[in-house]
């Protein structure tokens, strides 16, 4: 019997009992679409996270932390209370003989302070930087201005803050030339930032940035810098540029031995590197995780289909009676497993591709990200070829046991 007559026969089986066929590939249908959303918005947030890293901080700047590369848990506690990163550091980062493509270089200290403006108080994050912030982080402040040099040399007691704290400290209220205390200390408010929203890595709307100088003396009460922030010429140059901050900062603090380095160095490239990779591994062991979802529907489709073998035991027998060989009816209902598995993956990759799309957009005109819907082809292909493998495996036993009936023990069954 050609392969088209078995095609058309298991096409009426599962015409004939819809909703049994419907209720089958259910667990398929959730599984792929599972998969397939998990896939889109998990690139979606990729994109985002590595726009915004991209915009918002220029692909010149270079940043160095203090404590070596981290290469466990530990290595970050390390990191946390190291204070390797000195004044002579930025001294010697400045020279031109040491990094001749080098732009600029800004000191960066950072911490959790209480901003009080009368009755009012705000937990926030300050940062202490100088003046280079506006080039290196594109900071513009929406009224009023940023700190000088000059400034950052005096350790002047000026602050440019965030909308949230503008809102919660003086709600309708002017802000500008307005004092306010950090640490029992008195600042003037020179500068107000914009609101950047939540769709922004480095959202700066509850932050405090004063003079790292200032912040240094007067408020963390600490000599050394949390980061180093450099900026290369051109990008082309930004590779050379690493290499001689490792060795400038390595003649800075006598390490001849690059394992012993107490420090590390990583430009934007980098962290675009490794925050697509983390994105990318913790998408699949999603995808991998909604994946599970599939073996269950593989389950329910081989128990379902032995029932379907139990109920249409006459069907078979009667079959067999007119000439169907064993082969025509193990053909018959694996084509029905195939075909119930392919149409699951199908309905479930249009279901995960309209919610994927409909997330997307909510996320984009709702939330105000800046969110763009992604397609996962190879989830697409992924999600058909192993509904189509899972069909197969679990539509083998079902449709074997079909084809060993015996034709006049199935005619005779009640």
């Amino acid at each position: 019997m050609r392969i088209k007559t078995n095609f058309n026969i298991a096409v009426e089986g599962l015409k004939i009992h819809r909703s049994r066929s419907f209720l089958t590939i259910l667990g398929i249908v959730i599984g792929i679409t599972a998969i397939m959303m998990v896939m889109s918005l998990g690139g979606g947030a990729q994109n985002l996270i590595l726009s915004q890293i991209q915009g918002q901080v220029g692909s010149k700047v270079i940043e160095i932390r203090p404590g070596r590369q981290p290469k466990g848990p530990t290595d970050f506690l390390s990191i946390m209370f190291s204070d390797s990163l000195k004044q002579k550091d930025v001294e010697a980062l400045k020279k031109k003989n040491n990094v001749p493509n080098l732009n600029g270089v800004m000191p960066l200290v950072f911490g959790s302070e209480s901003a009080v403006y009368g009755s009012e108080t705000y937990q926030a994050t300050l940062y202490g930087m100088s003046d280079l912030a506006v080039k290196m982080y594109n900071i513009k402040p929406s009224s009023g201005r940023f700190f000088t040099e000059d400034e950052v040399k005096g350790y002047s007691d000026v602050v440019v803050i965030g909308s949230k704290i503008k809102e919660e400290l003086f709600a309708n209220e002017e802000a500008l030339n307005q004092k306010i205390k950090i640490k029992g200390k008195n600042f003037r408010i020179i500068g107000l930032l914009g609101k950047k929203g939540q769709g922004t890595l480095l959202s700066f709307d509850d932050t405090i940035i004063i003079p790292y100088t200032t912040a240094q003396q007067y408020i963390l009460g600490i000599k050394y810098f949390q980061h180093i922030i450099v900026e290369a010429d051109t990008e082309a140059n930004v590779n050379k540029v690493v290499e001689d901050i490792k060795i400038t900062i390595r003649n800075s603090h006598n390490i001849t031995d690059p394992e012993k380095d107490d420090f590390s160095v990583s430009s934007q490239a980098d962290a675009i590197k490794m925050i697509g990779s983390v994105m990318s591994v913790l998408t699949l062991f999603l995808a991998a995780v909604a994946a599970i979802s599939l073996l269950v529907g593989g389950v329910g489709i081989m128990n379902i289909m032995l029932v379907s073998v139990t109920e249409r035991t006459r069907e078979i027998g009667l079959r067999k009676a007119i000439g169907a060989t064993d082969k025509n009816i193990l053909t018959q209902f694996l084509l029905e497993a195939i075909m119930l598995t392919g149409i699951g993956g199908l309905i479930g990759i249009l279901m995960g591709t309209f919610l994927s799309f409909a997330t997307a957009l909510i996320l984009s005109k709702v939330a105000g990200l800046q969110w763009v819907f992604t397609f996962p082809i190879s989830a697409a292909f992924l999600g058909i070829g192993v509904s189509v493998i899972i069909g197969l495996i679990f539509g083998i036993y079902p449709a074997r046991q079909a084809s060993m009936k015996s034709p006049i023990e199935a005619l005779r069954y009640e």
